[in-house]
């Protein structure tokens, strides 16, 4: 991999208003807090968390579909967290978001061929043969025939759709993909093809994934490095052999443990995850996990703890991680 990376997100916050009865702002909501991580070309970084934790906030707000509160992003040597649309749309099309729904994404009334020329149209300057030309070839490298240009998304499977998403995506040669919950509501089998697909894919165009998802057996098997986030923060960072070897964090602990196994013994017996997070819009003082972690101190309430890149390939949020 590069030196350079290909994304650098520095202290990345993205707030919502909570808002009363009369419109008026009586909080925040904090859903991205000093968020900071790079990723490398050709690598794919996992995200993964509880509900609510963020990732998919995260992945929307790299994109642009929220706007940044603070914070930089850093794409191709050029921050585009607070660009306008018009700004941006030159280097945006080489950061493509696929959504967890594709179904949802795809216009029912546009066939496949007229949602897989769209975005040509809007970012390009090709004319019509030379979009057909490369909408033929994408839907060949994602496994679909090109009968299906003629059909309608409720017309072919859960499975099929993922991939016509994909290659809507992949018409405009984009450099990073943030795949949001990609296999959710997918067979196990059709699970093990879409994921073939996706390396597949990554070798052919040279694709960087950011692979956001709560299914860590998926993420240990597809990713280079994880982030494991909780309550807008990372607390864990580093490469999925050690994250999933020697977890460093009381809550990456308590997700691992969580994990269901058919005999053989678990990275951890000695941590469940108990009771729900706290408000987003009401955060405890200090570390945000510590009124659910089983080791919690007195310090624990009075310092936020930074990330410790104190071991090899790992970093933890944690004031007493080993």
């Amino acid at each position: 991999m590069s030196a350079a990376p290909i994304l650098e997100v520095r202290d990345l916050r993205k707030y919502f208003p909570v808002r009363n009865l009369w419109k008026r702002r009586i909080g925040w909501l904090r859903a991205l807090d000093d968020v900071s991580f790079t990723v490398q070309p050709g690598e794919i970084l996992g995200i993964v968390g509880e509900s609510g934790c963020g990732k998919s906030t995260l992945g929307k707000t790299l994109m642009g579909i929220h706007t940044a509160t603070a914070g930089e992003v850093m794409f191709q040597g050029q921050d585009i967290a607070r660009l306008r649309p018009h700004e941006s749309r030159g280097l945006r099309q080489h950061l493509q978001y696929c959504y967890q729904d594709p179904g949802a994404s795809l216009d029912p009334r546009w066939t496949i061929r007229a949602s897989l020329h769209e975005p040509l149209i809007v970012h390009t300057a090709l004319k019509e043969p030379e979009r057909e030309a490369r909408v033929r070839e994408i839907l060949a490298a994602v496994g679909l025939p090109e009968t299906h240009l003629d059909l309608y998304p409720h017309e072919i499977s859960g499975g099929q759709q993922r991939r016509v998403g994909l290659a809507r995506i992949l018409t405009l040669k984009p450099s990073v993909v943030i795949l949001d919950e990609p296999t959710s509501g997918l067979d196990v089998s059709v699970q093990a093809v879409i994921l073939k697909l996706f390396l597949s894919l990554q070798e052919q165009f040279g694709l960087t994934y950011l692979f956001v998802s709560h299914d860590l057996s998926v993420v240990r098997m597809i990713c280079d490095r994880v982030a494991v986030m909780y309550l807008g923060r990372v607390v864990e960072i580093g490469e999925t052999s050690r994250i999933f070897a020697t977890p460093r964090h009381p809550y990456t602990q308590s997700l691992l443990a969580a994990i269901p196994r058919i005999g053989g013994a678990r990275v951890t017996d000695t941590f469940s995850l108990e009771g729900e997070p706290p408000s987003p819009t009401n955060l405890p003082s200090g570390c945000r996990f510590r009124t659910r972690c089983p080791r919690a101190q007195a310090l624990c309430a009075q310092q936020d703890p930074a990330l410790r890149a104190d071991w090899p390939g790992q970093a933890a949020a944690c004031h007493f991680a080993e």
